[in-house]
């Protein structure tokens, strides 16, 4: 078992806390993201862990001697979104759990004996721009949809890919790249577009097991809840 952290990304709408600091390593309730990330990975005894890094790549050099983790750079991490991030990193996609750096984990609900593809989501109302997930009578995924909406489960940048559907979507990927046309794209667009060929099964959330910190609000309101726990 393995794991993918998803950490390239410049973090604009974090500023000025990413001025010097990748969004990834931003700190909640004193600890970085990211090393809360490894740690609980590491207690679930998942040890072989991959990090795409990109803006500030060298912040993160102090990880491999801390957790002996792998750090993989993303040189074009300010030309793409993260399929290209993915991209990086396909050969190691299946059999994997992906998750997204900017995802602090409240909770470790990750499983170390997943038996399928897993999107783990979380039940939120009254968002917008999300992406939606839908799902079938058995809770298997059937489409995503990004929009706005109440009452429904959403993506939380944690899932986890069987070794059959990773090589599915290591095959959409280097496809995608190879032709070009890809400058809009994220990687979880070659599992929404390819739903009837994977096998991807949602696992629910509870409120307060993750939350993604996208703005320096997102940050205060999160440090505000788990304040109070």
């Amino acid at each position: 078992m393995r794991a993918i952290i998803l950490a390239a990304g410049l973090g604009t709408r974090l500023r000025p806390l990413t001025n010097d600091t990748p969004k990834a390593l931003v700190k909640v309730a004193g600890k970085p993201m990211l090393e809360r990330q490894i740690e609980f990975l590491h207690e679930k005894g998942i040890e072989d862990i991959t990090i795409v890094t990109g803006y500030l790549a060298h912040k993160f050099d102090y990880l491999k001697a801390k957790y002996d983790v792998k750090l993989v750079l993303n040189e074009k991490y300010d030309v793409y979104n993260n399929i290209y991030t993915m991209y990086k990193v396909k050969d190691i996609l299946p059999g994997s759990y992906v998750i997204e750096g900017d995802i602090y984990m409240n909770n470790n609900v990750i499983d170390p004996n997943p038996k399928v593809s897993t999107y783990y989501s979380a039940f939120r109302t009254n968002f917008q721009n999300e992406w939606k997930l839908v799902t079938d009578e058995n809770g298997r995924v059937t489409n995503i949809v990004v929009g706005d909406g109440e009452n429904d489960h959403i993506m939380t940048g944690i899932s986890y890919w069987s070794k059959e559907d990773g090589e599915y979507i290591v095959k959409e990927l280097e496809q995608a790249i190879e032709s070009g046309g890809f400058d809009e794209l994220f990687w979880d667009d070659m599992v929404r577009n390819n739903f009837s060929n994977l096998n991807v099964y949602l696992h629910p959330l509870e409120e307060f097991d993750s939350f993604e910190i996208d703005s320096v609000d997102d940050l205060e309101k999160v440090e505000e809840i788990i304040s109070k726990k």
